[in-house]
C-alpha cells in the first residue's frame, strides 16, 4: 500500500471479515491508510460508495467477503490479494482475482490447505511459507476424548468461567441443537450460564449480533456448528467441547502446526485433481503421492528446460 498499490483481503464470512477490518483498523491507525469493508449486508447506497472511491483509488485496502469477487468490483491500481482460509473458496473463485489483474501477487492463508494448492506447492508450481513458530505464550492445544458426560462437561465449562474465560459448545446438528441447549441450561455451575446460539442457517445479521455478544463477553458459552471453524479470533475462549465429531483426528493432531499434517494426508486420500484446471477431485491414489510428486516435478523441470 505504501508503494502506491491497492491490497484486497478476501474472508469466507461476514464475522470474519468483520475481525479481520477491526485489526486492520487497530494496526494501522497511525498510517494514512484508508481500509474499507464490503459485503452484501452493507445498505446498497454505502456499497455503491465503497465501488466509486475503490475505483477512484480513494480506498487502500478492501477487507471483505464474496462480494469483492463481483463484476461491479473495479480496483484502480490492485497490487495484492490475501486470501484467508484459502480452503474455503473454490478454483473459479479464487481465479477471478487473476481476470481482474494479471501482474497480481496472491498469498493465501490456511491452516489446512486444500489438496489441489498443496499439490502446486509440492511440486514447485507455487511458493510455500510454513509458520512453525507459535505467538508468544501460545501452547499446544491439550486434548481428551472421553465418553460423554454431563459431569466432565460441567467440569470443564467451570474450569473456564472460573478463570474468567468463555467456552465454544460445538453440536454439528441444527435439528437437535435447541435441546442441547435446554440440557446445557440445566446444568447448575457456580456462575450462571449465559448461552448464545449460532449456525448457518441464521440471517447473516443474526450471526453478526451472536459473535458480536460473544466478543462483548454478554455470554460466556457460544453453542454453536463448524460455522465456528473459520479462524474466529477470540482470546478469552480457550476451551473448546466437541460434541461426538471428528473425535479421531482432533486425538491425532492436536500439536501446534498439525494443519499442514492433515492436508498433506487429505492430499493422498482425495488427489489433488487437475492442477491445471477446474476440477477438484483426482485420482493420485492409483500411482500413490511420492510417485505422482516425482512425475509432476519431472514434467515440470523438462518443461522449464525447454523454455529457457
Amino acid at each position: 500500500m505504501t508503494s502506491g498499490r491497492q491490497a484486497a483481503l478476501l474472508a469466507p464470512t461476514t464475522i470474519l471479515a468483520a475481525q479481520h477490518e477491526k485489526t486492520f483498523r487497530a494496526r494501522f491507525h497511525d498510517l494514512p491508510v484508508t481500509i474499507r469493508m464490503l459485503s452484501r449486508l452493507l445498505p446498497a447506497r454505502e456499497q455503491k460508495e465503497i465501488l466509486q472511491e475503490l475505483k477512484q483509488g480513494k480506498i487502500d485496502c478492501l477487507i471483505g467477503t464474496h462480494r469483492i469477487l463481483s463484476k461491479d468490483v473495479e480496483f484502480k491500481n490492485l497490487g495484492m490479494i490475501i486470501v484467508d482460509e484459502e480452503q474455503r473458496f473454490g478454483v473459479k473463485q479464487k481465479e477471478r482475482f487473476k481476470e481482474m489483474r494479471s501482474e497480481v501477487d496472491i498469498l493465501s492463508l490456511s491452516a489446512t490447505p486444500i489438496p489441489r494448492t498443496l499439490q502446486l506447492a509440492l511440486a514447485n508450481l507455487r511458493d510455500i511459507s510454513l509458520i512453525k513458530t507459535p505467538p508468544p505464550d501460545r501452547l499446544a492445544i491439550q486434548t481428551f476424548v472421553l465418553p460423554y458426560s454431563t459431569k466432565i462437561v460441567k467440569s470443564a465449562i467451570e474450569a473456564e468461567l472460573k478463570r474468567g474465560g468463555q467456552v465454544y459448545f460445538l453440536h454439528n446438528r441444527i435439528e437437535t441443537i435447541g435441546r442441547v441447549r435446554e440440557k446445557l441450561q440445566a446444568i447448575r455451575c457456580q456462575r450462571p450460564l449465559r448461552i448464545e446460539i449460532m449456525h448457518g442457517r441464521l440471517k447473516e445479521k443474526e450471526i453478526l449480533r451472536a459473535m458480536q455478544n460473544f466478543r462483548e463477553r454478554k455470554v460466556n458459552l457460544l453453542l454453536a456448528t463448524t460455522i465456528i471453524e473459520n479462524g474466529l479470533d477470540i482470546s478469552s475462549a480457550n476451551t473448546l467441547i466437541v460434541d461426538d465429531e471428528r473425535l479421531e483426528a482432533l486425538e491425532q493432531y492436536a500439536e501446534l502446526g498439525a494443519g499442514y499434517e492433515i492436508a498433506l494426508r487429505d492430499l493422498e486420500i482425495r488427489g489433488a485433481g487437475n492442477i491445471l484446471g477446474a476440477e477438484q477431485s483426482g485420482a493420485m491414489n492409483r500411482v500413490g503421492l511420492n510417485l505422482y510428486c516425482q512425475m509432476l516435478a519431472e514434467a515440470v523441470d523438462e518443461r522449464r528446460g525447454k523454455t529457457k
